[in-house]
């Protein structure tokens, strides 16, 4: 994997980070106005990262007005249950 002078997590290609951050609102209970919004190419390594600041992704937005993020957040939850179940 290829590291950056930021130590930021790095991805290769502008829709794998765009994956990573909705993944990451999946994943985390974020609250308004706090964790990351978009994706950016980085000026020192050229590749990809995260960040917190500015406008929020289109498609993060979208997916987080429609519900969507919350329902896979819950599939995820009854995953986990049923995977402990085993």
């Amino acid at each position: 994997m290829s590291t950056c002078v930021t130590h930021k997590k790095v991805y290769p290609t502008e829709s794998m980070a765009e994956e990573a951050l909705i993944s990451a609102w999946i994943k985390y209970d974020y609250a308004h106005g706090n964790g990351p919004v978009g994706v950016y190419r980085c000026d020192d390594c050229g590749m990809f990262h995260l960040t917190s600041k500015g406008k929020m992704n289109e498609k993060l937005s979208t997916l987080l007005t429609r519900g969507d993020i919350q329902k896979e957040k819950e599939a995820d939850k009854w995953l986990s249950k049923l995977k402990r179940g085993r």
